[in-house]
């Protein structure tokens, strides 16, 4: 299970150290890039990123929430990311831009929007890392948490298992100690939480009870993942 905080929660005068307080109890650390075309949010771009990963020994788990993608994402790639995730609504040749991450150093994610509906996008899966799928609308933090969107999870999973796909599965928006049970029995492996980890008193407490809580979904009879 992966435990990924997503700095959209943090406090942006101290990036650094906000990365530094989950590295204790995190996996990745997800980095929202928005661009006010895509969604309309204008969050961080490449030069923070790249200052911001010399400041944290956590992999960067880059979601590139922006026009023209495969204009940039590469560039995240070479920064470092561990993985860039790049949106299907907004690519022209996904598998093209997972071919140029790939190159370029990183693995490669296929992200779907709320309204996005994941089954044209079922045969692309074998060409990527991660898929992740958006419990909310793209482009603002402390959304409410869709369940009815985790039928997208289950059918990328049966998909996946069909195909024998080694997949990693994300979901972000509203995953908190309330859903993050829900999304793993779906068949997620991997949780985008900004709020609930940000504005817990404890960052690392809360990272280490959501994956505790995900682990125990799985164990007593959710999806295997």
């Amino acid at each position: 299970m992966i435990i990924a905080p997503s700095i959209l929660a943090a406090d942006f005068s101290k990036l650094g150290e906000e990365a530094r307080a989950v590295e204790a109890g995190a996996d990745w650390l997800h980095v929202d890039v928005m661009d006010n075309h895509f969604v309309p949010n204008l969050t961080i771009g490449l030069p923070v990123v790249t200052s911001l990963r010399q400041a944290t020994s956590l992999p960067f788990d880059c979601h590139l929430m922006i026009e023209n993608p495969q204009r940039w994402a590469p560039g995240y790639a070479e920064a470092g990311a561990y993985n860039v995730t790049f949106h299907a609504e907004a690519s022209e040749d996904p598998i093209a831009l997972a071919k140029d991450l790939r190159r370029a150093g990183s693995l490669a994610g296929l992200a779907i929007d709320r309204d996005t509906l994941v089954e044209p996008y079922l045969d692309l899966l074998p060409h990527f890392d991660t898929l992740l799928i958006m419990t909310i609308k793209a482009g603002f933090g402390g959304q409410q948490f869709m369940p009815e969107l985790l039928d997208k999870v289950r059918a990328a999973r049966a998909h996946a298992k069909t195909g024998h796909l080694d997949l990693r599965i994300e979901v972000d928006g509203g995953i908190s100690a309330d859903t993050i049970a829900a999304a793993a029995e779906a068949g997620a492996d991997a949780f985008v939480a900004g709020t609930a980890v940000y504005s817990a008193a404890d960052p690392v407490a809360a990272c280490r009870k959501l994956r505790a809580l995900a682990e125990s979904a799985v164990s007593t009879g959710g999806s295997s993942v």
